[in-house]
Order: C-alpha cells, then structure tokens, then sequence
C-alpha cells in the first residue's frame, strides 16, 4: 500500500506536467485534462466525487494521486465583510488569506511563503520566524478551497514571491490558464519589494499585473526599512517597468505604506513625482498597520487623500486603499503568529 506521503499532490500541475506523472504510474494520459477540470474547477476534496472518468482510473489515482487541497484549520470574520483564513496544509507550514469583497469585486489576497525571509522593519509576517516556501498547489489551494467566488488574486500576503519564483510563476501559469482557474492575466497581481532577478522572470515569462513595495523614494531611507535596496536598488526595477513593453491592461503598481510623520511629508510626494511622472506607473497609497513594539501610525486619511490628489492633478495615477479587517487583525502574519503562539 502506498503511503499517503508519498502520493504527488494534484493542485499545481500543469497539463504537460501531469502527463508526465500519470504515465510513470502506468495511468492513461487522456484522463489528465479532466482530472484537472475536477481539481481546478470543480474543488473536489476526493477522486471518489469524479463522474466522467472511469471507477478503475479512479482508484489508480487514489493509490498514486491525492487532490492536493486542504481547507482552512480557521478563520476570522470581520465586521467589514472581510475573512481572514489560516492553513496549515504541512505540519508546521502555517500561512495565511484573506477574502476581500468590494461590491462587484471579490478579491483574495495569498500567501507565497509561511514566513519571510526578507527582514522588512514594519512587516509582521518577518517577525513570525522563517518556515519554508510554500509550493505552487498550497499557493493555489489558498484559492481554491475557500467558499467564494474569486474576481481577483494578489499575491501581497506572507512571504516574498521573488524569494520563491519558481512555484509563483507555476501558480501564476495556473491562475491564468483556460485549463486552470481561468481567473484572467489582468486579475492577477504579485507584489514584490524588488527582487531583480525574479522580477525580470516575472515580466517575461508572465502576463500577470506586478507590484513594487517601495515605502520610500528615498534609497537611502529605503534601505533602513527595505534591507533588499542594498542589493537590488527600486530603481533598477522601477527601469524595467518604464521600459518594459506591456500588453494591453497589464499594470505596473507602486505600492506606498503611509507612515505619519515618516514617509508622508512634502519631499516625499515631490520625489514620488519625479520618480513617476510619465512612466504609466500607478501609485497605490495604503494605510499602515502597526506590529508589536512599533510606535509609529499611520497617516490619516487627509494627509492620504490629499497625497492622491496631487500625484493625480500631476499625472500620475494614485488610489487610496482603505483599511480592511482591523478588528481581525488583518495584517499579513497576525493571525499566524497567534496560531504558532498557542501551539508553543
């Protein structure tokens, strides 16, 4: 009897991909397209569910396969409409999503990693400690297993996807394909803090909409929050985004975490549109939330609005995002370092 370690999770394969594992295993390939339909489509938590392929083939796949999808241990509601959902999909391998419903628009926003590793000064998610890559299909699964109907997708929770590209661009491939979740190329969003050699891939071998965590225009300044601007300076990937030949409806994004008093002032705004002015480059300001131990605020929303303002009045698209799930403690890692705390 083979173990259930050993069978190959299904979720975050590729049609090319499984073909390959369905054929070691002595499985006929011809069943790979609709095995995928039930796993992507349909969310099954069991082959058994499956109606079109026959019962033999089935238990084949249940000997070699597992459906790779496991729901949430818990969530966390909010007063605002948005849920926070905690998996655990490896012992250990805690991480975080969160569904974000906005009138016609159904956002969740995923985790890449449980833990990061790139040591941001106001990021909860790098005081969790370090726990590993999560793989494409626990990418995915953050997707798939929850009870919502998904218009949208960022990968803006824990962990840095430029940190783990090879299984984000997998779960990307998958997110955007007719054969996968079909969400749509202009739906899907990785956010990253820069990391070049990731971000060249990203652009090349993606269609997805890619965001820069950019906290200050300042490099200096940057560096002291950001330790990755010592090795892979903003500008360096601001360059690639300006010159970059985008297709149609595939958007560039500054993401901008307002600070009182830290990165809100005037210099600030007039660097931002030197940086920006002309390059199609949109500037996302957003809230910030505070960690443990940590006595800064974040700007108040007429500091925020009238930012928006004036990078808008001087051609630069800017939109203020409001603050979600305060009451559930919505920032990325909050609700992870509460599970780990318990269970230690």
């Amino acid at each position: 009897m083979i173990s259930h370690i050993s069978k190959i999770p299904v979720a975050g394969l590729d049609p090319s991909t499984l073909a390959q594992e369905l054929e070691m295993k002595g499985i006929d390939v011809r069943y790979g397209r609709r095995l995928l339909y039930w796993i992507y489509r349909r969310r099954i938590s069991s082959f058994d569910i499956i109606n079109d392929i026959p019962r033999g083939v089935l238990s084949q796949l249940d000997e070699n396969f597992t459906t790779g999808l496991s729901a949430p241990v818990s969530s966390s509601a909010s007063s605002d409409g948005s849920v926070k959902y905690l998996f655990e999909t490896r012992p250990g391998v805690v991480h975080e999503a969160v569904y974000l419903p906005e009138g016609m628009r159904h956002t969740i926003c995923i985790s890449v990693q449980a833990g990061c590793r790139m040591g941001c000064r106001f990021c909860a998610t790098g005081q969790n400690g370090w726990n590993g890559n999560l793989t494409a299909g626990e990418i995915l699964n953050q997707v798939i297993s929850l009870p919502h109907d998904v218009t949208h997708v960022v990968m803006m929770g824990m962990g840095e996807p430029g940190d783990n590209i090879d299984e984000v661009i997998k779960a990307c491939a998958v997110l955007t394909a007719e054969w996968g979740l079909a969400v749509g190329r202009s739906k899907v969003t990785v956010s990253t803090v820069g990391v070049l050699p990731s971000v060249i891939r990203l652009l090349n071998e993606t269609d997805c909409n890619i965001t820069l965590s950019l906290h200050s225009p300042f490099p200096a300044e940057r560096k002291t929050v950001i330790p990755a601007e010592a090795r892979w300076p903003f500008e360096e990937t601001l360059g690639l985004m300006k010159n970059f030949s985008a297709r149609r409806n595939r958007r560039f994004t500054v993401a901008y975490v307002m600070i009182r008093g830290v990165n809100d002032t005037d210099a600030h705004l007039e660097a931002l549109k030197m940086l920006l002015s002309g390059t199609g480059i949109r500037v996302n300001l957003l809230p910030y939330h505070s960690v443990a131990g940590d006595r800064n605020v974040s700007s108040d929303s007429a500091t925020m609005s009238r930012f928006k303002h004036l990078l808008v009045t001087s051609g630069i698209g800017a939109s203020v995002r409001k603050s979600r799930g305060a009451d559930i403690a919505a920032a990325c890692g909050m609700l992870a370092a509460k599970a780990q705390k318990s269970e230690s």
